[in-house]
């Protein structure tokens, strides 16, 4: 989709969203005319847009371009925005098109450091480049095994303790984690009451990967907002050479670019309770996910069903059985 078509898109949407009935009702929603609904962020009183935008795809953008993009997004209702400093100079560019907004949007930013120093060096670092005195969420990024990485962070000296004195003296509002291991997940959570979970949450991982939904249980029943990750990946690649990798560069996995698929896919996740879905690192797909997410219709069965057979169709991006794929 082009750019200049983004601002076009403002149908209103006028059907309730499904029930995942194992998990429970997905969470109230506030609408504007022309804007993307807004859910409930955890215990809060904070509402954010159902679709997130993920800063990575500003990596290598021109400041313009980036200028724009933010600007329109923002027009659009997204209220939700998430970087870090391993996603290339994308902070960078974020730092100045958000500026503008920044007293009206949240901010979430993550760190991959696991012992408190490294963790307050890079997010005074975050700070500067993006341009503010806070970030409303601080994440611990990438949790993957419960030793090395969630052990650490809250061992003496673990980043935990950055992110609690960070809190204390106001540089960020809100504590959360990122995590493609459900393992680590839960233990994480078994040992903060985070605001937060930002976890993949995606048709073929759910349908073929049996990967997601204790995750999603257990932070509901522990009133954190689930932040959802890969809600329109398909699978991974299955050669090296697939040229959907030179098309979405920026996509490690095989995202689904099909409108159709996009939604449904899309529609699944909105489908579940989480309180917004973070958009892929692509701007095209990005600007899909608004348009999809202001007119999202509820999950039929004939859509379930497809989605089911599609599942089958290739390796999710993550499995039970293989989390870090």
């Amino acid at each position: 989709m082009k750019r200049r078509d983004f601002l076009k898109k403002t149908t209103i949407p006028t059907a309730a969203l499904a029930v995942h009935q194992a998990i429970g009702p997905v969470s109230a929603e506030t609408r504007e005319a022309g804007k993307l609904p807004r859910r409930q962020y955890g215990k809060t009183d904070v509402k954010l847009s159902v679709i997130g935008f993920g800063g990575y795809l500003l990596n290598n953008m021109k400041q313009d371009d980036a200028n724009r993009i933010v600007a329109e997004s923002v027009e659009r209702g997204v209220n939700y925005f998430d970087v870090a400093p391993t996603y290339g100079n994308a902070e960078e560019r974020l730092g100045p098109a958000l500026e503008p907004f920044r007293k009206d949007v949240f901010l979430a930013c993550k760190t991959t450091h696991r012992k408190a120093a490294d963790a307050t060096k890079e997010l005074e670092a975050s700070l500067k480049q993006l341009r503010t005195d806070h970030v409303d969420l601080y994440q611990l990024h990438a949790l993957r095994d419960v030793a090395k990485d969630v052990e650490a962070v809250f061992a003496k000296g673990g980043a935990m303790e950055a992110f609690l004195a960070a809190k204390k003296k106001g540089q960020v509002r809100f504590l959360g984690f990122s995590a493609h291991s459900e393992e680590a997940a839960l233990a994480a959570m078994d040992r903060y009451d985070f605001d937060s979970v930002l976890f993949p949450v995606n048709f073929a991982c759910y349908y073929k990967g049996d990967f997601g939904p204790r995750v999603v249980a257990k932070a509901r029943a522990k009133g954190a907002a689930v932040l959802a990750l890969k809600a329109m990946a398909c699978r991974q690649y299955a050669k090296k050479d697939d040229p959907d990798r030179q098309r979405f560069p920026n996509c490690w996995y095989r995202p689904l670019s099909d409108r159709k698929e996009a939604e449904m896919g899309l529609r699944f996740a909105l489908s579940q309770p989480i309180t917004a879905a973070v958009s892929p690192a692509d701007a095209g797909l990005f600007q899909l996910a608004v348009e999809l997410a202001t007119n999202v219709k509820p999950m039929t069965p004939d859509d379930e069903k497809a989605l089911r057979a599609l599942a089958q169709s290739g390796r999710p991006v993550f499995s039970r059985s293989n989390p870090e794929a």
